[in-house]
């Protein structure tokens, strides 16, 4: 009877050998298949994610171009007012004299803003306000203050 124990003994240790063998199989399919769906996943995250990083540059890109289009009619607009002011205020004396001034000054100012665009102008702006940073500083605390009168007012 030892020697049927024995080999019933050894039988049931094959068995839960192959049965340890086949777990310690089916545990690395799982983790490869865990490990395969978390690339798929990361792989699809960074695709979105690039995707909509290319949807907000594209938005981003219409949104300066038209920003730039209507500065430029802003500026025609500008010269258009220009030669009005020109054609309906007397040409002599001294109101003829301010009016060709304003009409001057109108046109100038229209074509700068048709030329620089909103870029240049912010760039002529910021390099204003580098060489100018004190002068710049109490113009922005005046209209801040006058903002703030404005809407204390209309508040009460």
């Amino acid at each position: 009877m030892s020697t049927t124990v024995k080999n019933e003994g050894n039988k049931a240790k094959q068995e839960v050998g192959q049965a340890v063998d086949k777990g310690r199989d089916a545990a690395s399919h799982a983790g490869e298949a865990v490990s395969h769906a978390a690339q798929a996943v990361t792989q699809k995250a960074g695709e979105v994610a690039s995707a909509v990083g290319n949807k907000a540059s594209e938005v981003a890109s219409t949104v300066g171009h038209k920003a730039e289009d209507a500065t430029a009619a802003v500026g025609s607009g500008m010269q258009t007012l220009a030669d009005k002011v020109r054609d309906n205020t007397p040409h002599e004396g001294m109101l003829g004299t301010a009016s060709r001034g304003v009409a001057d000054a109108i046109d100038n100012a229209g074509h700068y803003v048709q030329d620089k665009n909103l870029s240049g102008m912010v760039d002529d702006v910021t390099g204003l306000v580098r060489r100018n940073p004190i002068p710049a500083l109490l113009i922005g605390v005046g209209v801040g203050f006058l903002i703030g009168r404005v809407l204390s007012s209309s508040r009460s």
